[in-house]
């Protein structure tokens, strides 16, 4: 039988840009990739609200994904705040010379050959690891989904991590990131209820629901 589905803390109004590092992220990047983060937020006019978990594992969910410049977005938020992330892509994109470039953002080639999965294969990738931010969209397209994609969960509930709910909300030109979700027993009441967690906000081109 299903449980009633868990809430999620609403996003506080803290500036992460104004407050230190948490000891624990994984860091990236130097004072010039700070500055063009930093920069290109501005220009656009966009700001960060919410608090940067002191974590050194978690699962960073994005949405909603609607449009090619959430990854612009994305890439100027990572700069700005300094943290890596690390994504498994396609291994056909990692050609010279964007792979170097990818793999320096953090981009992994994904093994499609591999009995593990995209799943086991980042599992096996935060076993490996002292410290990682896995970041993935659980819709998995820019286009409008009825389901999620339940890789995201699966991946945080078999690497006994956190999920840590990033959204961005085109119409205020805000990025904000949620408090940790640990994943429980009932993956789909988990799933509804971060979802039910991301209604206030919208895409460029469309919402999460």
């Amino acid at each position: 039988m299903s449980q009633s589905a868990p809430s999620l803390p609403p996003v506080t109004q803290d500036d992460p840009l104004r407050q230190p590092p948490p000891p624990n992220m994984p860091p990236a990047h130097g004072r010039f990739a700070h500055w063009l983060g930093r920069t290109a937020l501005r220009l656009g006019g966009w700001r960060i609200v919410g608090r940067l978990p002191d974590l050194s594992k978690l699962v960073m969910i994005v949405a909603p994904h609607s449009s090619n410049w959430d990854g612009f977005l994305g890439f100027a938020a990572k700069f700005a705040l300094g943290f890596e992330v690390k994504v498994l892509g396609k291994a056909s994109l990692f050609w010279w010379p964007l792979g170097p470039l990818l793999r320096r953002l953090g981009g992994i080639p994904l093994d499609r050959s591999s009995p593990q999965g995209t799943v086991g294969q980042a599992v096996r990738l935060f076993e490996q690891s002292e410290r990682m931010w896995y970041v993935i969209t659980p819709e998995g397209t820019r286009q409008r989904v009825v389901q999620w994609k339940a890789g995201f969960w699966k991946i945080a509930k078999h690497a006994g991590v956190p999920i840590l709910p990033v959204y961005f909300d085109y119409p205020s030109r805000t990025i904000g990131v949620g408090e940790p979700f640990w994943p429980g027993e009932d993956m789909d009441a988990d799933i509804a209820a971060i979802r039910d967690w991301y209604r206030p906000w919208r895409g460029k081109n469309r919402d999460t629901l």
